[in-house]
């Protein structure tokens, strides 16, 4: 075999194990973006290892790409991008490759905005070990060759890391996909009329909502008792010409999933202007997330514009 054909035979291996890769980096990072820029590095130290030393490629693989998102989070800027209180996942429309596994409640839980958030709170080495056992399946004798640690500390990592995450949020379980619909379209129903008591009802006593001003703000709007999520879900949701001229036109609003979650989408043309994800916890929504930064939408529009959607629930907003 020529080098030419050892080089496409090579990249071929690689590209068999990108989406893999790209979830594995979308878990431990929260971003699509930079999550595909930690897999564009792991294939330039591909093409310059010595492949024929490499024995397991995917275990090389996922090691490369585990440690250089690890770099990534422990990195100064990143460190200093989410402490700055304007931080939260990227969103990722179901069906994206990037998502990864989802045959296991475990599986798709760890792809879920909530627990990327709160995966937040932990160590990159917790964090990595996290990802690795409850999303990936990898023992703790694999962990531990990734991570250059003993399998001693990639239990204790995991213990820890479970611990952190189990202690911050709720036992939620999964919601029928029917009823978070149902729920969703009435809240959507609710604030877009100003029902104010009826958007109260649907939430739950410690709610809150959390929103990245649109990218204009250098930190998150927090909102956490239901009375004043209601007022500002009235005050968002009511269409006025003021808030279609910001947004460029008049979008659609329609339904979708988005890291495995339920949430509304407006849609300008074939432009995801903006989108806003529910946690449900029973039959009320417990947190509200509104993402519109142009920056955290990019993925997710080109997802949608492959996408065959629904109906809109408005169609004209």
């Amino acid at each position: 075999m020529d080098s030419t054909a050892g080089d496409g035979f090579d990249t071929s291996r690689f590209q068999a194990s990108r989406n893999r890769l790209a979830s594995l980096a979308y878990r431990l990072l929260g971003s699509a973006a930079d999550a595909e820029d930690a897999v564009q590095d792991t294939f330039l130290h591909w093409q310059a290892a010595d492949r024929t030393r490499i024995k397991v490629p995917e275990a090389w693989l996922t090691k490369v790409v585990t440690n250089l998102c690890l770099d990534r989070l422990r990195s100064a800027q990143a460190r200093r991008e989410r402490s700055a209180g304007a931080w939260l996942p990227e969103p990722l429309l179901d069906g994206d490759p990037m998502l990864g596994p989802a045959d296991t409640f475990e599986q798709r839980e760890s792809v879920s905005l909530a627990v990327l958030t709160l995966m937040e709170r932990l160590s990159p080495p917790e964090r990595a070990v996290y990802v690795l056992r409850e999303a990936f399946s990898h023992s703790h004798t694999e962990i531990a060759q990734i991570l250059d640690v003993t399998e001693a500390a990639s239990q204790q990592h995991l213990h820890r890391a479970r611990r952190r995450i189990t202690a911050a949020r709720r036992r939620r379980g999964e919601v029928d996909p029917a009823s978070a619909r149902r729920i969703v379209e009435e809240f959507l129903a609710a604030a877009s009329s100003g029902r104010t008591e009826r958007l109260v009802a649907l939430l739950t006593d410690d709610a809150i909502a959390i929103s990245d001003g649109a990218g204009r703000t250098e930190t998150l709007l927090r909102f956490d008792t239901a009375q004043r999520i209601a007022a500002v879900a009235r005050a968002g949701f009511t269409p006025t010409p003021a808030k279609r001229r910001l947004a460029g036109g008049t979008p659609a609003v329609h339904y979708a999933l988005v890291n495995g979650g339920p949430a509304i989408l407006f849609v300008l043309s074939d432009r995801i202007a903006g989108a806003v994800t529910f946690d449900i916890t029973g039959v009320k929504i417990d947190t509200v997330r509104g993402i519109a930064a142009p920056t955290r939408l990019t993925r997710l529009t080109d997802a949608w514009r492959r996408h065959d959607p629904d109906t809109p629930l408005i169609g004209q907003w």
